[in-house]
């Protein structure tokens, strides 16, 4: 199954479920909602045409964001770093979040703005301290996301997050897409990349995550609840801009498309903050 939330032609947004050429809307007004709702529906409501639909963030206002920093095993070779023991964790907040086609804002104050392709996990059901089954079980889907970063202000301190959760940076969606509908089920195993202006900068198999999403959900549980349309970002793979020699980073202009295998595209246009 496939969730989105679109926005519509009021300025509302709905969630909706895709069904082959066309959009059923859920009863809510986005998918966390959905998703935080008792007996979720199952039969649909309204129709809205698929072609030409407008992508909100998937979860617009998830009360959480964690994110995974590390977390690829050739990603972590290439930025100079031994293999973690436990996940190296840091937050986003929800004005940081755009739809799978909107624009990302690039802000004035930055001279070094990055991509990270990631593989985002959905939360489906309230979980804490969750082990084995009953984490696998709080996984509602997945969806694409770019934690698209400030490296010069990541940087100014040991602590990333002054880098990671620039208002309107971070594209997440098109869709929610179930475990049962993606290789690997809870530990998805399928191609991940990047494409800047149609070069292709990050490719690998989220299969070569060292922490998987199952993993993460425990370790996340342990500490806080997790609620239904918290979102967690898994990490990127190799092939970012701050890495390369010599650096290379965004600038206005250009379009990013983030892709995972199964789970759709965001495109986004780069365009100067004011």
């Amino acid at each position: 199954m496939r969730l989105a939330t679109i926005r519509t032609a009021d300025g509302a947004t709905r969630a909706v479920r895709v069904e082959d050429d066309h959009l059923v809307d859920l009863g809510a007004a986005d998918v966390g909602e959905y998703l935080a709702s008792p007996g979720r529906a199952v039969a649909g409501g309204p129709a809205y045409p698929l072609d030409g639909a407008e992508y909100a963030p998937v979860v617009p206002r998830p009360s959480k964001i964690v994110c995974v920093g590390l977390n690829y095993r050739n990603h972590i070779l290439e930025m100079g770093r031994d293999l973690p023991e436990y996940p190296t964790l840091f937050a986003k907040y929800a004005e940081a979040l755009v739809g799978a086609g909107d624009d990302i804002v690039l802000p004035p104050e930055t001279a070094a703005f990055d991509w990270e392709c990631e593989l985002a996990v959905i939360i489906g059901t309230p979980v804490r301290r969750a082990r084995g089954t009953a984490a696998e079980d709080a996984i509602a889907g997945f969806a694409v996301l770019n934690d698209v970063t400030c490296r010069d202000w990541q940087y100014r301190t040991k602590e990333w997050l002054q880098g990671k959760t620039w208002e309107a940076t971070t594209p997440l969606g098109p869709y929610l897409v179930t475990p049962d509908e993606v290789p690997g089920g809870v530990r998805p195993k399928v191609e991940i990349s990047t494409a800047l202006d149609g070069e292709t900068v990050q490719r690998d198999n989220t299969g070569d995550l060292l922490f998987d999403p199952v993993a993460l959900v425990e370790y996340i549980s342990t500490m806080v609840t997790l609620q239904p349309g918290d979102v967690i970002a898994t990490g990127t793979p190799g092939g970012v801009g701050h890495a390369r020699k010599p650096p290379r980073y965004l600038r206005a202009g250009q379009r990013l498309v983030t892709t995972v295998d199964g789970l759709g595209s965001c495109a986004n246009r780069i365009i100067a903050g004011a």
